[in-house]
């Protein structure tokens, strides 16, 4: 009898954190649709780059493209997208239900309420638009559906660890920066990778579809196999290039891959969530920013969200953002003092 890929891996899942990959497994089928999680009732809800960071693979830039991050002056003007809100009652938000600390259901919580650092950015987005932070209806979309759910109208906003750059801004309009992250490798803790170096020659990397890990590791791999060849041995389902980038977890849970190629930030919760993997190399090897997404054109919505991101960063060490920084971040990426400060475009 042949055995599906994979099979024998499955049997490895105890001592790589068990009952939190079965978890981990189960949270995946529920990520690759898009749904409605909530409609605002209740609650339903070393890492630290620093500004010094620097990038061995640096994010390609379109020649006109000089600054992704640079966005609209803040703004608390009305305009149409403003108004298809408020008409509606409701923001609708894309948002991620798995990553831990960032957007997440809460298994501890009634009714597994969401939480997390890009839940708390929009309900401050709901609140100063609808003036009540539980007006949102919250969609889970994953990794390779971020573009599409706006493009499609099926959101107003995504707020999932969206990294901005010259690509992404030619599709979706971003807000200022609101978080900076960068590329790192998470890998068992037993494993002979050091990072994102030559170790990773011939090694099985995964990464979610449309990221700009896949990127990184297709301008330059160090020999690690990333993409996926079917023939007619292999499943139909890709086991390195995912929807979703936790979906990368559970691979590397089940050992169907050597590591995982994702943003730190978010890596820093999967290590979390299993003690037996852990981040490798010093430190990122990229510089990247987190942005809110809109659709192109939506410039009344973009300029509302930088006017909330305004207030939000005010204030210090007792801002909104550092709260919510304290909150949900601080133990897995300490030392960091302050949000990334906003680039307004001069035209």
């Amino acid at each position: 009898m042949t055995r599906p890929k994979g099979w024998a891996a499955r049997g490895r899942l105890r001592g790589w954190g068990g009952v939190t990959g079965m978890a981990v497994a189960c949270a995946v089928t529920a990520s690759l649709t898009l749904l409605p999680l909530a409609h605002g009732e209740g609650t339903l809800g070393g890492l630290h780059t620093g500004p010094g960071a620097t990038s061995a693979v640096p994010v390609k830039a379109d020649e006109e493209c000089k600054d992704p991050e640079a966005s609209l002056p803040a703004s608390s003007a009305d305009g149409p997208s403003i108004e298809k809100i408020r008409k509606r009652g409701k923001l609708i938000a894309g948002v991620d239900q798995n990553s831990f600390r960032w957007g997440y259901r809460n298994p501890e919580a009634e009714s597994g309420t969401l939480e997390g650092f890009d839940i708390d950015l929009v309900r401050a987005i709901a609140e100063n638009i609808l003036g009540d932070r539980d007006a949102v209806i919250f969609r889970a979309i994953p990794t390779n559906q971020r573009i599409a759910a706006l493009e499609n109208d099926k959101v107003d906003v995504v707020v999932r660890t969206m990294t901005i750059n010259c690509k992404r801004a030619e599709q979706v309009a971003f807000s200022t920066a609101y978080f900076q992250a960068g590329q790192q490798v998470l890998a068992p803790k037993k494993s002979a990778i050091t990072g994102y170096d030559e170790s990773l020659k011939g090694k099985r990397v995964c990464t979610a579809e449309g990221s700009t890990a896949y990127d990184a590791l297709n301008e330059k791999s160090f020999g690690a196999v990333f993409e996926d060849e079917h023939d007619d041995t292999e499943l139909d389902e890709d086991q390195l290039t995912v929807p979703n980038q936790l979906d990368c977890l559970v691979r590397l849970q089940l050992g169907e891959v050597d590591a995982v190629v994702t943003d730190n930030a978010l890596a820093a919760g999967q290590a979390a969530q299993d003690p037996a993997v852990e981040l490798k190399g010093d430190k990122p090897f990229t510089t990247e920013y987190y942005g809110v997404a809109a659709k192109l054109g939506a410039d009344d919505l973009v300029a509302r969200v930088n006017q909330v991101l305004a207030e939000y960063r005010q204030g210090g060490a007792d801002s909104p953002w550092m709260k919510s920084y304290r909150t949900w971040l601080a133990e897995g990426l300490p030392g960091i003092e302050g949000p990334p400060a906003p680039k307004y475009r001069s035209n």
